[in-house]
């Protein structure tokens, strides 16, 4: 069976999409209509900005959004997934592929999500670390020592891989974790560059702006099965998936627990759809020893 997956936030690359514009008709036609939806021209950047141009959040996140969905819609007949995922941002790509909610209404909500985000962000600034080599018990162990020790929010955010957990929250929180971390054996313990606290409580205001903006959207029954981030399990009715996309900006992502759900589920090729191979990755170490598993990209013009 076929899963398509998409990435999220931090898969973004100058150039991202330029070839899907000059060669395939559709896409620069989606392309432009975006443009005209967010009142920018989020191509120019994507195409040719600058990295610091392309890191911002209001940005990053509807670029990551249109590489991957375009990049399903110029598949054609060929995008046939039997269940789909996405990490994160990559959830509300995945939907949209799968026709659960429009092109233009997911789009719209993209925006939203972005900047109800960056406004989290500024208002309780915060970051997040890569923490490799532990158990995620231990990890998680840490972190609430370190939360109730100095009052400083620190959790879970995104469970990638067996071995890889990325924690969030309050910079100084973040920062003594880090250190307890190293010195319980992490092997990394790594702060990221990036811009706040997401999937924390951190982002609890986000997620209010965000559920009106959600409410208010249309959604529509998948053509195929969504697994989701906040339980990693697999939902198709509209009124659990908007639930679970609302929760999802303050909950961990169970990325471990997700893909191993589709492969109990059947999944034995993983295709993902949208710029950078970070999920290619994960899959492969959550699904080690699993010789019935493949993990790849997508593929144009062959």
């Amino acid at each position: 069976m076929k899963a398509y997956v998409f990435p999220g936030q931090g898969a973004q690359f100058v150039g991202m999409g330029k070839d899907l514009y000059e060669n395939y008709p559709v896409a620069k036609e989606l392309f432009e209509k975006a443009n005209e939806i967010l009142g920018f021209r989020i191509t120019d950047i994507m195409f040719a900005g600058t990295d610091e141009e392309l890191k911002q959040t209001r940005v990053t996140q509807p670029a990551v959004f249109l590489h991957s969905v375009i990049s399903a819609v110029c598949l054609g007949e060929a995008f046939q997934p039997e269940m789909v995922a996405g990490h994160s941002l990559g959830e509300m790509s995945a939907l949209a592929a799968v026709g659960c909610v429009a092109f233009e209404d997911a789009l719209r909500l993209v925006y939203a999500r972005a900047m109800a985000m960056q406004k989290a962000c500024e208002a309780c600034p915060g970051t997040m670390a890569a923490i490799i080599g532990l158990e995620d018990a231990q990890v998680e162990e840490i972190c609430a020592a370190v939360t109730e020790e100095t009052g400083k929010v620190v959790v879970g955010a995104n469970y990638n891989c067996p071995g890889q957990l990325v924690i969030s929250g309050e910079r100084e929180g973040v920062e003594i974790a880090c250190e307890r971390l190293k010195a319980a054996g992490a092997k990394r313990a790594l702060v990221l560059p990036v811009g706040g606290a997401f999937h924390s409580p951190l982002m609890q205001p986000a997620k209010e702006e965000l559920e009106a903006a959600i409410a208010a959207t249309e959604f529509h029954t998948p053509k195929c099965p969504v697994y989701q981030n906040v339980d990693g399990a697999m939902h198709a009715e509209p009124a659990e998936i908007k639930a679970n996309l609302i929760q999802q900006l303050t909950a961990s992502v169970k990325w471990t627990t997700e893909v191993n759900a589709m492969i109990a589920a059947g999944a034995t090729e993983f295709i993902e759809c949208g710029p950078g191979k970070a999920l290619q990755g994960m899959i492969s170490k959550i699904s080690r020893g699993n010789a019935a598993v493949s993990v790849t990209g997508v593929k144009f013009g062959e």
